[in-house]
């Protein structure tokens, strides 16, 4: 039987008040992906977001990874998988026992809503206590910073987990239009922060069932972190 994971892509698509448009990041979930896809038997793949429907694509991800073969590829052959994907509310009602793992790719989409939706925060917690897999890559750890357990702990508390650092949003001059900073936010909720020795190197951390990316060059290495622990 082949194993099930649920990808959680952000609803949000504004930028602060820059007046620019975000979402979420190409090549962090395209490259988990193609991990995904190429592993036999290859896993069930359902995405979901809060508002369900069309999920945010980040523009200029695109522009990006325009020299990047897995990512122009899909692009262009799974559209479908962000065009319609399932309501949170919907994942929450059918229940989580079909699924082996959780993962939340970045773009700067997940600090505006994940970070602070109920129903994603439900979701983590779940799947968290059931044993299973929590990923992330980016900004997708933005989903776990205020994810509290049923003992009233963080999830984070106690943890080793890695994400978009200060260092590299301060680098593309966005850290004053953050409703927080992200690598300060997981320090604060009691994890063990690491990032790699140089902004943009990548960096996954594996604490358990948790499974973190510093950034898109790390989201190869976290899709194949998240297979081998399911």
């Amino acid at each position: 039987m082949s194993p099930s994971i649920l990808v959680v892509l952000t609803s949000h698509a504004e930028l602060a008040d820059t007046g620019k448009k975000t979402g979420w990041y190409l090549s962090e979930f395209s490259h988990p992906h193609h991990v995904f896809a190429s592993s036999s038997p290859p896993p069930k793949i359902t995405v979901a977001s809060p508002r369900g429907g069309a999920a945010p694509l980040d523009q200029s991800s695109i522009e990006a990874a325009k020299d990047d073969e897995i990512s122009v590829e899909f692009l262009h052959k799974q559209s479908a998988l962000w065009e319609a994907t399932t309501p949170l509310s919907q994942i929450l009602k059918e229940g989580i026992d079909g699924y082996d793992a959780v993962f939340f790719p970045g773009g700067h989409g997940p600090m505006f809503d994940l970070a602070k939706d109920p129903e994603s925060q439900e979701i983590v917690k779940k799947f968290w206590e059931a044993g299973k897999v929590v990923g992330a890559v980016c900004h997708g750890p933005a989903a776990l910073v205020n994810v509290k357990l049923s003992n009233g702990d963080y999830l984070l508390k106690g943890k080793k987990a890695t994400a978009f650092s200060n260092s590299e949003e301060n680098g593309i001059g966005l850290s004053e239009k953050m409703p927080f900073m992200l690598e300060t936010r997981i320090k604060e909720a009691g994890a063990d922060y690491e990032k790699a020795g140089q902004d943009w190197g990548e960096k996954v951390v594996v604490d358990g069932k948790l499974i973190t990316g510093q950034n898109p060059a790390s989201a190869k290495a976290v899709g194949e972190a998240i297979l081998k622990a399911i």
